[in-house]
């Protein structure tokens, strides 16, 4: 079994594995939507003591949802999945199932000797919106565990109001990787930004039209997203996670055009502040977030099944402007929320929590697609087999970086190879 070689402790990324629960069949960390999360490692509800702890998250949901944190209870016992109506009810608390221990053993709750014998010691590790510990509280039989994590709640920094970014440096802050002296000040949650990249005056205005006329008169279909099926990546449809309708860009004049302005413009300024020269693009889509439809797509990474492995940046690039709501935010990060000029870009790691909030009035166009290098596009077409795609929108584009095949910049790339 694996096990937590160093003891873990507060400023420590959280070990995370893919695990069932009461909300997914394969529960995975991006879909905790960047909350404040307790993570309560109870080991088997059958003891009176962790029965009673996990009762108490039940009574706290209330102020716990005020708080914007959500409750994971880590469960080695099987006979625990009766739970599964009571933590049902609230979309803020759920339980994952550790039978074999794995994630247990990770955060270092749990021993198992060579003849089967269990050690467990429940505790509750209290993670920011960055999936960082901040707090870690053994469960004491004398006092209130609920109370306990109320008041390592209580000191975290508050939240902050969304606030619109206009423009940023793309720098990490991270905060809690030394203990301070005393009684440090937390650095506050209004400072954090995502490390993102914003790119001004990428396309021109009457290039921006043209996409967007090329949407209207070619037709969209509805846009599904990927998903890890056993050893598959399959596209799927799901208007609970995601309303938007794309048209995928196949004229090879217009792709050249765009990879023009993407190598000159874009390719330079990822090579400048992330050292990663990019060679290769998967494809480029034309996306429309409409009110018709709340159009959205819910917190979610880029890379997270075999198919998508090969993505190292995306690209968020608007077209247009009058249109509400619609904003870019990373959860991660903060508060912050990020809406681009027409014709100016983000571009962000593929690995990034992000999502696309709800338009509410008038419509989003915006310009989509991923970057990679040339040893990432033989991963691609090594793990071709296991992709099922079954909307031409996102079909597969021809991996080698030539001017003839659209998923290389091609005759745009002016410059030798390094």
């Amino acid at each position: 079994m694996a096990t937590s070689a160093v003891p873990l402790s507060i400023g420590d990324p959280a070990p995370w594995a893919t695990l069932p629960s009461t909300a997914h069949p394969q529960h995975y960390g991006d879909y905790l939507n960047g909350d404040r999360t307790v993570l309560f490692f109870l080991g088997s509800a059958s003891s009176p003591e962790t029965s009673a702890a996990l009762m108490e998250f039940v009574f706290l949901q209330a102020q716990l949802q005020a708080l914007g944190v959500s409750v994971l209870g880590v469960s080695i016992d099987p006979q625990d999945q009766t739970l599964s109506e009571l933590v049902g009810r609230s979309p803020h608390l759920n339980l994952l199932w550790d039978f074999d221990g794995q994630l247990s053993a990770l955060y270092g709750v749990c021993q198992i000797d060579s003849s089967g014998g269990i050690a467990y010691d429940p505790t509750t590790f209290v993670l920011d919106e960055n999936l960082r510990i901040v707090a870690i509280i053994p469960l004491d039989r004398q006092v209130s565990h609920g109370a306990m994590v109320m008041e390592q709640l209580s000191q975290l920094p508050p939240l902050s109001p969304p606030t619109l970014v206009t423009g940023q440096a793309p720098v990490l802050l991270v905060p809690r990787v030394l203990e301070p002296l005393g009684h440090g000040t937390p650095i506050p949650y209004s400072v954090l930004r995502a490390p993102v990249l914003l790119v001004p005056r990428v396309l021109e205005p009457a290039f921006c039209q043209l996409l967007m006329d090329r949407y209207e008169s070619e037709g969209s279909v509805d846009s599904g997203f990927m998903q890890q099926i056993g050893d598959q990546t399959v596209e799927v449809l799901n208007p609970s996670i995601k309303r938007r309708r794309d048209l995928r860009i196949t004229d090879p004049s217009l792709i050249g055009q765009i990879n023009q302005r993407i190598w000159r413009r874009i390719v330079p300024e990822i090579e400048k502040a992330f050292y990663y020269r990019v060679t290769n693009f998967e494809r480029y889509l034309v996306g429309c977030y409409d009110d018709q439809t709340q159009g959205f797509f819910k917190p979610h990474r880029d890379n997270t099944n075999v198919g998508s492995l090969h993505r190292r940046f995306a690209m968020t690039l608007n077209l247009n402007e009058g249109y509400e709501g619609g904003y870019l935010r990373f959860p991660e990060y903060g508060s912050q929320l990020y809406r681009p000029a027409p014709g100016e870009a983000v571009i962000f790691s593929c690995s990034l929590l992000h999502e696309a909030t709800p338009v509410t009035q008038g419509r989003r166009f915006t310009l989509l697609s991923f970057f990679y290098n040339q040893d990432d596009a033989k991963l691609r077409e090594a793990n071709k087999q296991h992709v099922v795609l079954r909307s031409p929108a996102v079909a597969p584009s021809p991996a080698a970086p030539t001017a003839d095949k659209p998923s290389g910049f091609g005759a745009a790339n002016p410059r030798k190879k390094r």
